[in-house]
């Protein structure tokens, strides 16, 4: 699909006779997460993505397509984040740089696509990020809040969440490519939920 060329991977299999179609669910996993669970449109919005590696890769074409008033892609090495930014010019303006270039920006969502909640480590955020009434968006999930969802809770975001939603909403998107139906995806996300928090 054209989702899983932008994203450069495969995460859903499709099979017809001898013929086997690739796609990508994770962008629309994500975004769904963010405006239909969150109820957070993106319209508008000057988004933070954190990350330069294949996570964000595979959210920023989906991401795009809502329309925010812009994009920039942070990281540790400056010029990853650059390049990767380069790739999606042709969809909408994206910025890439490092965490020094976001000192004295704000945003309305910063979506964390590092690997840093798995170790446990902060990310060097710079102060003032979070515009009033942001969201701060972890991808990694787990049991309590995640390291970067207290660091954003400390730096002022209004709202944070997890990732657990996205990989409901993904595999919900990947049944509909299958099932060309859409399953309910609020009674396995609160199961889900419930079952971390026991």
């Amino acid at each position: 699909s054209e989702r899983a060329a932008r994203a450069g991977a495969v995460n859903t299999l499709a099979f017809n006779g001898a013929e086997i179609f690739g796609d990508n669910t994770d962008g629309a996993g994500l975004v769904r997460d963010i405006t239909h669970n969150l109820g957070c449109l993106l319209a508008g919005k000057r988004i933070l993505l954190l990350g330069a590696g294949g996570a964000s890769r595979g959210v920023i074409a989906p991401l795009l397509a809502e329309k925010p008033a812009s994009l920039l892609i942070a990281n540790r090495s400056a010029d990853k984040a650059v390049a990767l930014a380069g790739e999606f010019a042709d969809i909408a303006p994206v910025k890439g740089g490092s965490f020094t270039d976001i000192a004295g920006k704000c945003f309305d969502l910063v979506i964390n696509a590092t690997s840093a909640s798995l170790s446990g480590a902060s990310l060097p955020l710079p102060p003032g990020i979070f515009a009033p009434g942001s969201l701060a968006y972890d991808m990694m999930y787990g049991k309590g809040e995640t390291p970067f969802a207290r660091q954003a809770a400390e730096q002022g975001a209004a709202q944070r969440a997890d990732g657990l939603g996205m990989l409901v909403e993904q595999a919900a998107e990947a049944f509909f490519v299958w099932r060309s139906v859409r399953p309910e995806t609020a009674p396995v996300l609160a199961e889900l939920r419930a079952r971390l928090a026991g």
